[in-house]
């Protein structure tokens, strides 16, 4: 049964970090796009940041650019968030996705990712 389970949210103060994780069971993410989305009350779910099958290419929306850093560790199945100079518009309930995706070198957020995790809440808050 393929599983993503994200780990590492909690409460921040404005202008700390977090890192995120999303550990893979089930399957060998290296054949996988990952994306990284996020749902704040009231909102809908917008993507964050995405990464390639091979690592070698990351996508950041604009509202966490210069800030959040996607990576990914194939060899432990798992991919991070690791968020800077959090603000309080970056709470919200994050989630990993993964997607199958044939072109090892490319990420984008712009297409259906079928397997999701089940979310860890991030406060940015003092």
């Amino acid at each position: 049964q393929l599983q993503l389970v994200e780990s590492g949210g909690g409460l921040a103060q404005p202008g700390g970090s977090l890192r995120l994780s999303c550990a893979a069971s089930g399957f060998s993410l290296d054949s996988y796009m990952i994306g990284w989305f996020r749902q704040a009350p009231g909102k809908e779910r917008e993507g964050v940041s995405c990464i390639s099958r091979s690592g070698g290419s990351t996508n950041n929306a604009d509202s966490v650019k210069g800030r959040f850093i996607i990576s990914r560790d194939n060899a432990k199945n798992t991919v991070y968030l690791q968020m800077n100079s959090l603000k309080p518009e970056d709470t919200a309930v994050y989630y990993c996705a993964a997607v199958p995706f044939i072109i090892q070198s490319i990420c984008t957020l712009g297409v259906k990712y079928r397997t999701w995790g089940q979310g860890t809440q991030v406060t940015v808050s003092s």
